[in-house]
């Protein structure tokens, strides 16, 4: 029996040089496994890239949160700014939060350096929002301010709810972007707005917000699209937000077997409507 061990030595019948080069290959493979778990690798922050970006306006396209979620600048007052505006800045939901928290313990921000008192607010996303910042300073003194001021008087810029574009709806303190867009889009689905305290209504915007612009703003009734009930199908009753899908078909089932309905008041009398939403629904329906 041979028992010459050759044969194994040259591993399989790999060459001298062959066999060099992958012991030389499983050392190296060998030190970056060991390499790998000895030497701790730092993770890089977003902090640290951010100091990669370059410097000037990139303040004005990357933030903090900017890693995180999309987001636009524009103008705002951090007075009355809402929770969405904050957030679309690019805030952090806890940074709006704990911005919102301070303005409602009866912090106010009476220039545009304050936020950076904000904690959890950073510098340097602070100094990116700092050119953004408009304080009006009504909103600085918002709560001393009443409609029969000499100051309320001289200052005010009436905007009538039925008739201003967006653009105008921006320059009301505390309504950004999101806000103007919501107000004109439920404006349309109203058919025109008969009173500014409708404003409440508009997802999103505060009480805080409206006790501001209230004075600022009035709705002339004389431009408020009306339905024809008689002449109206589902589709076009049901896009109105003050009508229900039961308050519809109420009232078709009743011109159904009535006729054409004389007023609002028969719709009352009939029960197919309350007291209180003939009242809310009165100024869109006609009849």
């Amino acid at each position: 029996m041979n028992t010459d061990n050759k044969p194994f030595l040259k591993w399989f019948g790999y060459s001298r040089r062959e066999r060099r080069s992958t012991f030389i290959l499983f050392v190296i493979l060998l030190l970056a496994v060991v390499f790998r778990y000895l030497v701790p690798v730092r993770d890089m922050s977003i902090e640290d890239i951010s100091v990669l970006i370059d410097s000037g306006d990139s303040l004005k396209t990357f933030s903090l949160n900017s890693a995180r979620d999309s987001f636009s600048l524009f103008s705002f007052d951090p007075n009355t700014a809402p929770y969405d505006s904050l957030t679309e800045l690019g805030l952090s939901g806890k940074q709006a939060a704990t911005l919102i928290n301070y303005r409602n313990k009866g912090g106010k921000f009476r220039k545009p350096a304050d936020i950076k008192k904000i904690y959890g607010i950073d510098d340097k996303t602070a100094e990116g929002l700092i050119p953004y910042i408009t304080i009006e300073r009504d909103s600085i003194k918002a709560e001393k301010i009443k409609p029969d001021s000499i100051y309320f008087k001289k200052n005010m810029v009436m905007i009538d709810l039925n008739l201003t574009d967006s653009a105008a709806l921006e320059g009301l303190p505390g309504v950004g972007p999101v806000l103007s867009s919501r107000i004109i889009k439920y404006r349309k689905l109203l058919g025109g707005f008969v009173s500014g305290e409708q404003l409440k209504e508009v997802y999103g915007l505060t009480e805080a917000t409206y006790k501001i612009v209230e004075g600022r703003v009035y709705a002339d009734s004389s431009a408020v699209r009306g339905i024809e009930v008689n002449n109206a199908a589902f589709t076009e009753l049901t896009r109105h937000p003050y009508l229900e899908r039961y308050d519809i078909l109420s009232i078709l089932k009743y011109k159904e077997i009535n006729g054409n309905i004389l007023n609002i008041n028969e719709l009352v009398e009939n029960k197919i409507l309350t007291a209180a939403k003939a009242k809310r629904i009165s100024p869109y329906l006609k009849f």
